[in-house]
């Protein structure tokens, strides 16, 4: 008899954000143009995933605006499943944009009382995750009240079914960092895999060493946790056995959603489609091998990081490693 598959889907829960950047061609002195573009960390990651392939599900909650329906809007023709997402009367997030000389983006947000945040306990339950591998979350709905606490109360019945992955994507203009360290313990307490970016690093355990980083949030119990590192590329440390990626090199037009290409999981026999924004580096043209993080009944393959050739060693080794709890092993 066949063995039943796995399932390979990824859910995302998070919250969709309306960036809104200044139009130079259509401002003047007494008037500020400004285009509005869908984003959001967990939207940008979901539709990111299933424009290269994988099914790929975003529980948000959309409000009835004009943001509301061009998140929706854009989920959709990116092939983003929207089943067990709400339709919600509160106003949709704002994020207004400036970007430096660099493309550096710095943000002032209009997040008040948003639908993103409001998440019930009746609206999580309904959602299911008996078609996923993986339930990816974090950013501003994982710490934003009174969603934020049944969110994480969510995850805690889902991780015994699927990998959890977390992504705090600090942002310190609208939450203090510290309300992010008072919750990080938690959060790796949930999380099988933990990725942060070195901005996140540095607010949240100023003065440390990144392999230190890992190793902290490893005894709080993250198993894997992935540290990226713009232009320098990334570090990726499972059970404190550590691998580095280098980046390709690019040329950087801006950042936003940058980050972003961390999560996203990648093919050696798969071509990515063609970016919509010119922000999204190229894809690097070297072999590459998959880094299998075998847990079984729950995420088979989550990360596929390219490696060089010095670096074989080390994923060979890492990829015969289990994910599972040492409780989870026994059974």
């Amino acid at each position: 008899m066949a063995r039943p598959q796995a399932p390979v889907s990824v859910t995302v829960l998070g919250e969709c954000v309306a960036d809104a950047f200044t139009d130079p061609a259509r401002s003047s002195s007494d008037e500020l143009a400004l285009r509005a573009l869908p984003g959001g960390g967990p939207a940008n990651t979901a539709v990111a995933l299933a424009r290269l392939g994988t099914p790929t599900r975003f529980l948000g909650r959309f409000s009835t605006d004009v943001f509301g329906t061009l998140f929706r809007a854009r989920l959709s023709a990116s092939g983003v499943d929207l089943t067990g997402s709400v339709t919600a009367p509160e106003p949709s997030t704002l994020a207004v944009a400036d970007l430096d000389e660099t493309g550096q983006a710095t943000y002032t947000f209009y997040a008040d009382s948003a639908a993103d945040w409001q998440w019930t306990d009746e609206e999580l339950a309904a959602t299911g995750w008996e078609s996923a591998a993986c339930l990816h979350t974090g950013s501003l709905a994982l710490i934003s009240q009174p969603g934020g606490t049944r969110i994480e109360d969510h995850l805690a019945k889902a991780r015994e079914h699927v990998t959890v992955s977390i992504d705090p994507n600090v942002r310190p203009l609208l939450v203090p960092p510290a309300a992010y360290r008072e919750r990080l313990p938690h959060w790796c307490a949930l999380a099988d895999i933990l990725r942060l970016s070195e901005d996140d690093l540095a607010l949240l355990l100023p003065g440390a060493s990144p392999e230190e980083a890992c190793d902290t949030w490893h005894a709080a119990g993250a198993r894997l946790v992935v540290l990226t590192f713009g232009g320098r590329g990334a570090l990726a440390s499972l059970d404190g056995h550590r691998v580095t990626v280098p980046a390709p090199a690019v040329d950087v037009v801006d950042t936003v959603g940058a980050g972003l290409l961390h999560r996203r999981p990648a093919s050696p026999t798969r071509r990515p489609r063609t970016p919509r924004r010119p922000t999204r580096p190229a894809e690097p043209r070297r072999p590459h091998r998959r880094l299998h993080l075998r847990r079984p009944r729950r995420c088979p393959d989550l990360l596929s990081p390219r490696r060089e050739p010095a670096l074989g060693r080390n994923l060979r080794d890492l990829r015969s490693r289990d994910l599972r709890t040492p409780s989870a092993r026994q059974q």
